[in-house]
């Protein structure tokens, strides 16, 4: 399931605030800091598979003619090339 990313800096604060208020973890950072290092990672772990369809996107520039004539479904490569690079990286989407 995809994240508006509207929606992150409020989980951020949710998850902060949860596991302050448990005593799960102490942080270093003040209550703030952490949670803009929470959502900077969030939002880095969301834009990993907008990176990755540009790539592909990328890759896919090559077969630009082959595609043009119909000789080879576009979606079909995309999918296929996407779950390649997502096998051979070990991504997680």
């Amino acid at each position: 399931m995809r994240i508006p990313k509207s929606w992150v800096p409020v989980i951020a604060k949710k998850i902060v605030s949860y596991i302050s208020h448990k005593n799960l973890a102490h942080f270093k950072l003040s209550h703030e800091a952490t949670i803009e290092e929470v959502v900077r990672i969030m939002m880095d772990e969301l834009s990993v598979e907008d990176r990755l369809n540009d790539e592909v996107r990328e890759i896919l520039k090559k077969y630009e003619l082959e595609i043009e004539r119909g000789r080879v479904d576009y979606r079909k490569l995309f999918d296929m090339t996407k779950t390649k690079l997502i096998r051979e990286r070990n991504i997680i989407i």
